[in-house]
């Protein structure tokens, strides 16, 4: 079964994401800091891992970057940062798409 791992801080969104892959017929893990994030993203098997950038202890930017020098799987960073130089920056550190938030689930 395809494993997603959802990084985000904001309750409601995270459950959004789960529930929408779920539906979907994906297995989800769900965290809500970027220490407890990268310690799931690198003793985890996960086809994805979605990142929110602004959370509590590490932030995304600097949880994308840990996550991509030691593992190649896909990174999707999900943020209420539109700025194009905070999109500039994650692909830099090895994001592989970037959404902002608002967001359609589907």
């Amino acid at each position: 079964m395809t494993r997603i791992l959802i990084i985000e801080d904001e309750i409601t969104i995270a459950q959004l994401e789960r529930d929408y892959f779920e539906l979907n017929g994906f297995a989800v893990d769900l965290c809500h800091t970027g220490d407890e994030g990268l310690a799931l993203a690198l003793n985890g098997d996960y086809n994805l891992i979605i990142i929110d950038l602004q959370l509590p202890g590490m932030d995304g930017f600097e949880l994308c970057r840990r996550i991509r020098l030691a593992k190649e799987v896909p990174i999707l960073i999900i943020s209420a940062k539109k700025e194009e130089i905070d999109k500039i920056r994650a692909f830099n550190l090895g994001a592989d798409d970037y959404i902002t938030k608002p967001f359609s689930p589907s």
